[in-house]
């Protein structure tokens, strides 16, 4: 098969008024990505099930967590899935949240903003293969230490990667059946657990004696019901992506939402235990008192299932976002490679699999929390390009535009800050430390890329423009 060229493509704008951000799009045809397995994709980027919504119990219980997972989403997910539908509709490229924040503020914010995001996807990348082994070695204890455990991850990681290589296509329907397959038992058990839920639970404050953890609260609600934007990256591989991206947005949501909410209030309704045991992982034993252990068994084989997800989700938004990168001359051109047989990003696949499989083996607890701290930054970028873009080019095209003037949105964007500004300021010194090293890290390495670009060290696509009113 012949390699591929790349032509330059300028995102235009109606009206006399264009921003000519221009990034190299493939020529070779490609399956592109549908509806159907773009809203599963954008699922297992932010959830991947009711996996992991346990501490919100133990820490605030049963009505504080059924609030939260009520409301948050209307303060927190919609605002951000609106957000990158308009933007992403606007700049439909690989670039994503890179090629906003340089749009709006200049080179400097979008390196930043990449080296933010990139960093804190592909940490989150390491933590899927150990959660998927830490579930099989409830089924098979061999894998809980030693090398057994080292070598499990070692092949997981590998062959997810392998099978993020065969092509985005694939991995999205792959996507489907594993979210069908990991979201059925929580059905089954929710609609078993009817004639048992007793409504007086729901509104239970907690248990006497069990203090209220709010840190763990805010955190477990921020992590099941983030990473909105991540697929952003993604949108030069949808097929039609103005009438298809904000429809698998906004369907995402609702399946996400009701996804943690219904399980959520079957088990609190019908199962009464001790609230400390509201830990990762109680949904399975709830299956078991609910219906029986082979439903416990279908939900342990289910969170396997959506680490499987979780893990090609990310790797394929952390790839796409280097080759997007490369294509706007942030890194150099040969991140832009494709594979000549799936057409996959596959520099960017096996550097994003590189640092998550060296950090699979450690303790990263500290580091993780830095990871959605450097997330948190790049989400206070992302807001303020959202809305300065608003500002700026008030005349531009876009597909899909949030319904609101700009009072609104500086109000819809206010909610979110509000919270990103505490999950930070209940971050631990370690976590500001590693922080701010990932960050000095990412401000030398684009001095450093533009010193290769005047010493011309390495070749770099040299057709992107500064943004600007033509």
């Amino acid at each position: 098969m012949a390699e591929e060229k790349q032509t330059p493509v300028s995102t235009m704008a109606e009206n006399s008024e264009e921003i000519p951000i221009t990034t190299a799009k493939t020529v070779k045809k490609s399956k592109k990505l549908s509806l159907i397995p773009l809203i599963f994709l954008i699922y297992f980027e932010v959830a991947g099930g009711p996996y992991g919504e346990e501490p919100a119990v133990q820490s605030a219980g049963p009505l504080f967590a059924i609030l939260g997972f009520l409301i948050f989403p209307f303060i927190w997910s919609v605002p951000e899935a609106l957000i990158t539908a308009e933007l992403s509709t606007t700049f439909p490229g690989n670039g994503g949240f890179v090629t906003w924040a340089y749009t709006a503020f200049g080179p400097f914010w979008g390196s930043l903003m990449g080296t933010w995001k990139f960093l804190s996807g592909v940490i989150n990348i390491a933590s899927f293969p150990v959660l998927c082994i830490s579930y099989m070695e409830k089924l098979f204890p061999i894998f809980s230490s030693g090398v057994p455990r080292y070598m499990a991850i070692l092949v997981s990681t590998l062959l997810l990667s392998f099978l993020n290589y065969t092509g985005l296509a694939i991995v999205g329907y792959v996507a489907v059946v594993l979210g069908i397959v990991s979201l059925a038992p929580f059905i089954i058990m929710s609609l078993i657990a009817i004639p048992k839920i007793q409504p007086h639970r729901w509104i239970s404050l907690g248990q006497k004696g069990v203090k209220k953890d709010w840190n763990m609260f805010f955190n477990s609600l921020f992590w099941n019901l983030n990473f909105w934007d991540n697929v952003s990256t993604l949108v030069g591989e949808v097929e039609n992506p103005k009438k298809t991206f904000p429809k698998a947005l906004f369907s995402s949501v609702i399946l996400t939402c009701f996804g943690y909410l219904i399980p959520l209030m079957a088990v609190t309704g019908a199962v009464s235990v001790d609230q400390r045991e509201w830990e990762t992982g109680f949904m399975a034993n709830a299956a078991e008192m609910i219906s029986g252990k082979w439903l416990k068994f279908w939900i342990e084989i289910g969170a396997i299932l959506s680490s499987i997800g979780l893990f090609e989700a990310q790797l394929s938004t952390c790839s796409f976002q280097l080759l997007g990168m490369a294509e706007l001359a942030f890194l150099p051109k040969f991140f832009a490679l494709r594979s000549k047989w799936f057409n996959t990003p596959w520099v960017g696949i096996l550097l994003s699999t590189a640092i998550s499989l060296s950090m699979s083996y450690m303790n990263f607890t500290d580091i993780i929390s830095s990871a959605n701290f450097l997330y948190s930054l790049g989400m206070f970028l992302e807001l303020a390009s959202f809305l300065w873009l608003r500002r700026k080019y008030p005349l531009v095209n876009r597909p899909y535009k949030v319904p609101m003037k700009m009072p609104g949105l500086v109000v819809m964007c206010l909610i979110p800050s509000v919270f990103l500004v505490f999950i930070m300021a209940i971050a631990t010194k370690i976590v500001f430390l590693i922080s701010g090293l990932m960050t000095v890290g990412g401000i030398g390495w684009y001095f450093f890329m533009k010193l290769c670009k005047t010493k011309k060290w390495l070749k770099f696509y040299d057709d992107v423009e500064e943004p600007k009113v033509g």
